[in-house]
């Protein structure tokens, strides 16, 4: 699922070309793309654009006077800049967005379609979107240790909970929790405050240059391999190779469709951590340490 940095990468590139235009037509292919029936998405067309910004994990294009397309990619879903006004084909082109200076083409990859379209009127509407997760690159340390405290959780999913964090999800927070030398399932009332310090700071590091390094390698194209698995991630989809750190093989728990990567020697003081499944398995032939 495209997190915070790529979604950031698509908010500066397509604001750098829908900003001030006018969208003249949505042709959608799949009707479950579209979630919402009131305002009907007719009343979108020939509108102009206003601003293009991120909300969470989603893309809010903003439509004068005040409309709001709010547009979820969910795990497959990706968005492509086409200069003409390109056919809707195939089962994975979902929707394409007219402008006069070329069209956004939205497609989803896999059998499970769960991208969304929603246009809402108000900022009311648009605030019922809003998961409300503080914003990583903008709060306070203060800020920060109160959101992730508010329950006691594992530090894995008090990153990714859209509620306490916007915008991190599987892969970026496997990085975050690398770079703060931190297990996953580490509970967010064990920390001490060096530790609490470490999270702040590896969270706002890593975000901050990932975002910075997609948004130069895509200053004259479009972005198009947006994907959860980078050239130059520590941990994040690198199971079984040596941490660039320490050298230890990476480690994984599996979960029913996605999985955390983490490194034992950095991380867990050479612990390995039960995997859901695995470990089950294997009982006591689980081999508990490197």
């Amino acid at each position: 699922m495209p997190e915070l940095p790529d979604i950031d990468v698509y908010v500066a590139r397509i604001g750098e070309r829908v900003r001030g235009q006018v969208l003249e037509d949505i042709r959608v292919s799949k009707p479950f793309l579209v979630r919402s029936f009131e305002p009907p998405l007719e009343e979108s067309r020939g509108r102009m654009v206003r601003s293009v910004h991120r909300l969470g994990k989603r893309v809010v294009i903003e439509l004068k006077p005040d409309y709001w397309l709010v547009l979820h990619l969910m795990v497959a879903g990706r968005l492509h800049w086409h200069a003409d006004r390109p056919a809707i084909r195939g089962r994975h082109q979902l929707a394409a967005f007219d402008f006069s200076n070329g069209s956004l083409l939205l497609t989803e990859a896999g059998t499970k379609k769960r991208a969304s379209l929603f246009l809402v009127r108000g900022e009311e509407a648009l605030a019922t979107h809003d998961p409300g997760g503080i914003e990583p690159l903008e709060c306070s340390i203060t800020e920060f240790l109160n959101a992730i405290e508010r329950e006691n959780r594992t530090l894995k999913r008090a990153l990714t909970n859209p509620r306490t964090i916007s915008g991190i999800g599987n892969a970026y927070s496997d990085e975050i929790l690398h770079a703060a030398r931190l297990s996953p399932v580490r509970l967010t009332s064990q920390l001490n405050d060096d530790e609490k310090t470490r999270l702040y700071e590896a969270m706002q590091e890593v975000l901050a240059m990932w975002r910075d390094r997609l948004l130069a390698e895509s200053v004259d194209q479009f972005p198009e391999k947006v994907t959860a698995f980078r050239e130059g991630m520590t941990v994040h989809g690198r199971f079984g190779n040596p941490c660039p750190a320490c050298g230890a093989k990476v480690a994984r728990i599996c979960y029913k469709s996605s999985e955390t990567n983490y490194c034992p020697g950095c991380q867990t003081g050479g612990k390995v951590l039960a995997d859901r499944s695995l470990s089950r398995l294997l009982k006591d032939d689980w081999p508990g340490t490197l």
